[in-house]
């Protein structure tokens, strides 16, 4: 694990995202726009000096409108660390993309306790819009579940699509039940995890001819939250 300069502009990006629950309503909502402009080219590794670009100017308007926070003096006190060979700096468990999840992708999977969750979620096996149109689907189904992955790139994850690339009925059924249109993460968790009720995780029975349990278990999971 090693420090990183506190005057790169990834680590003052992953510094805002640390701090953003008390730092965003200090900024201006045209500020605000100018950053979500920023982050959107940042975030994109593609686009090379563009996005390199983009992170230094989104780094020095955090610095400008917020001097107490990230200027120089300021600046020097934050501790960055590389928490793996070639990844990212880090700031308390936060990295620069995690401000982009917060401003553009709009949930909060980020930091050192959700992040987690994400990175296991996204490494699950998945398809992009395209490939589901070409096989004939239609990716944007508010009963699909749909994850932003790294540079804001759509993933639908696999599991809810049979081998004809068409989505499962008990799929469409249980995640309208859970909402996926409005927590597409909390309903891939639920998928994707260990549940006690079934003895294994939801996702595995699909076509085990349980499609019923499925159904019943996540209304029972709705009706008991209320």
């Amino acid at each position: 694990m090693g420090h990183e300069s506190p005057f790169n502009p990834l680590v003052t990006l992953a510094a805002a995202a640390a701090r953003w629950d008390r730092l965003s309503e200090r900024l201006r909502p045209e500020i605000r726009n100018r950053l979500v402009e920023l982050l959107a080219v940042a975030r994109a590794p593609e686009r090379g000096e563009a996005a390199r670009l983009a992170a230094d100017r989104a780094a020095s308007l955090l610095r400008e409108r917020l001097p107490d926070e990230f200027g120089e003096g300021a600046s020097a006190r934050l501790v960055a660390v590389h928490d793996a060979a070639g990844g990212p700096p880090t700031v308390q468990g936060f990295a620069a993309e995690d401000l982009a999840v917060l401003l553009i992708d709009g949930h909060r999977m980020v930091g050192p306790v959700l992040g987690p969750v994400r990175e296991r979620l996204l490494a699950e096996p998945a398809l992009d819009p395209d490939t589901v149109e070409r096989r004939g689907g239609s990716p944007y189904s508010p009963d699909l579940i749909r994850l932003r992955g790294p540079g804001g790139r759509l993933r639908l994850p696999s599991f809810q699509f049979s081998e004809d690339a068409l989505p499962w009925l008990t799929v469409l059924e249980v995640n309208a039940l859970l909402n996926a249109d409005h927590d597409p993460w909390g309903v891939a968790d639920w998928w994707l995890s260990d549940n006690a009720w079934l003895g294994t995780c939801p996702a595995r029975l699909l076509g085990s001819g349980r499609d019923r349990q499925l159904v019943e278990t996540a209304r029972f999971l709705m009706e008991s939250d209320y």
